[in-house]
């Protein structure tokens, strides 16, 4: 799957459902349209993977030494909550109850697509969480990229 890209604001329905929007499901193959699977975020987020991403990242952490107590503390807290998720007709999946709640997640939603996966934030928490620091990015940028490997390395030597 090609990495995914967006960022959408969404409600929830009176039932806790999200529908994902037309313009991201495009970016989704329609066989893998059919099963998600969404689990806690690093941070206060969730995150929602198709079931063939999530079946690749399990295929991973399966390899994990689980007779070294950090693996197993990291496998338990990833797959703490971890659900496999049914579209809808209407392409809504429901949120389970404890995920939002863990989130955060009441109505306003933001989806932040990246990668191989969809982050899914309350609105509030995204927003928070964009201008914390935001004015940093470019120090982040540089500790981040900047010492990635690279040809030229900028030096003008």
């Amino acid at each position: 799957m090609a990495a995914l890209i967006g960022e959408y604001e969404c409600r929830l329905d009176e039932k806790g459902r999200l529908m994902l929007p037309a313009t991201l499901k495009k970016q989704v193959p329609a066989k893998d349209l059919k099963r998600f699977v969404i689990n806690r975020g690093f941070e206060k987020h969730l995150n929602l993977y198709t079931g063939k991403e999530w079946d690749k990242i399990t295929e991973e952490i399966g390899k994990l030494n689980l007779y070294v107590q950090k693996n197993r503390e990291f496998v338990r807290r990833f797959n703490n909550g971890a659900t496999e998720l049914e579209p809808d007709g209407s392409s809504r999946v429901l949120l389970p109850k404890s995920l939002a709640v863990y989130a955060g997640i009441n109505k306003d939603v933001v989806l932040f697509a990246h990668t191989n996966r969809i982050e899914v934030w309350a609105k509030a928490e995204y927003d928070r969480a964009m201008k914390q620091g935001g004015e940093d990015f470019a120090k982040l940028a540089e500790e981040v990229m900047g010492k990635m490997p690279n040809d030229n390395k900028g030096d003008v030597s």
